[in-house]
């Protein structure tokens, strides 16, 4: 990784948002709750409506939650389709193109020739490498990975890793951004598919996929054993901080010296599924049927208010 610094960079305050979509346009949310100055940028035909809509939508909560400072508006949003323009003066990126390495290098690329040496660009991508990405810039250095958990405007965290060519000064400009919006941002220090969220919520579904494959459960009792059960500890504490509560006034120590034994054979016993085109199907009757006659509009909805819910009572 570079340890290239910038000297006094300026303060940011106007951010560029690459690629509209749900996680641009809940970024551009929380942006504008914080008082920044956004654009947002898609060559999509529909893009600049359902960004402004969906701004809107997200308002009440963010006002709900008291992240909308005084003087912040929904309709200070600008949108400009043409990329260069958006990005002319802007402080920070933050790109949410398709999840494409090749779309996104090339992007990468155009934005470098833009911007100037300090501005920061933050990808979105759930799961690819910056290294990679940010292999045909000339200013490399400024190229970070900045993954929100979807919506960003309500869940806090975001992955933070560089890539070979990352300033370490990028990384903590980066981090202490985040930060100042109210996120909890966190630091990998390596690079790895999937970052480390979602290499863990693979690795529950795949096991949840094997469970519904062998016919242990219903997928909707499937769901269940995980937001009716550990779901609700983990709103508070990780897997490790968990057990080692578990593990009582020994703490992690004493769990892994009663429970290492039988964890371990259950490791040994987990799946490895194949999603056939027939278990595809079943996982998508079975998806169905929980959902019952809640469209999606509804469930996000549902989700939104019971997350809004739960990070007022994890303020007090």
């Amino acid at each position: 990784m570079s340890s290239i610094a910038t000297s006094n960079p300026p303060a940011i305050r106007r951010i560029a948002i690459v690629g509209a979509g749900t996680i641009g346009a809940s970024w551009a949310a929380l942006f504008l709750a914080r008082g920044l100055a956004v654009v947002v940028s898609d060559p999509a035909a529909d893009a600049e409506a359902l960004t402004r809509a969906r701004v809107q939508a997200a308002w009440p909560v963010l006002t709900e939650l008291g992240h909308v400072l005084p003087g912040a508006s929904a309709e200070a949003l600008r949108f400009e389709p043409d990329l260069e323009a958006a990005l002319a003066g802007v402080d920070f990126v933050q790109e949410n193109a398709p999840e494409r390495e090749d779309f996104k290098t090339a992007l990468f690329a155009r934005m470098d020739a833009a911007l100037p040496a300090h501005v920061i660009v933050a990808s979105s991508s759930s799961g690819l490498i910056m290294s990679r990405l940010q292999s045909q810039c000339r200013h490399a250095s400024r190229f970070v990975i900045g993954h929100p958990f979807n919506p960003p405007h309500l869940i806090p965290l975001v992955e933070v890793v560089g890539g070979t060519q990352t300033s370490a000064d990028t990384i903590d400009r980066c981090i202490a951004f985040y930060r100042s919006l109210g996120k909890y941002p966190i630091r990998l220090n390596k690079e790895v598919p999937g970052h480390i969220a979602n290499r863990l919520q693979a690795a529950l579904w795949r096991e949840a996929i094997h469970l519904a494959a062998e016919n242990v459960a219903s997928v909707a009792d499937i769901d269940a054993a995980v937001s009716q059960g550990p779901g609700l500890r983990w709103a508070l504490f990780g897997p490790h901080m968990t057990f080692n509560l578990g593990g009582g006034a020994g703490g992690l120590a004493n769990f892994m010296d009663h429970l290492l034994g039988p964890v371990q054979t259950w490791w040994d016993d987990l799946g490895a599924p194949e999603v056939t085109p027939e278990l595809r199907q079943r996982l998508i009757e079975g998806v169905n049927a929980e959902a019952g006659q809640r469209s999606i509009a509804d469930l996000v909805q549902a989700r939104d208010a019971q997350l809004t819910a739960l990070l007022k009572a994890l303020q007090r």
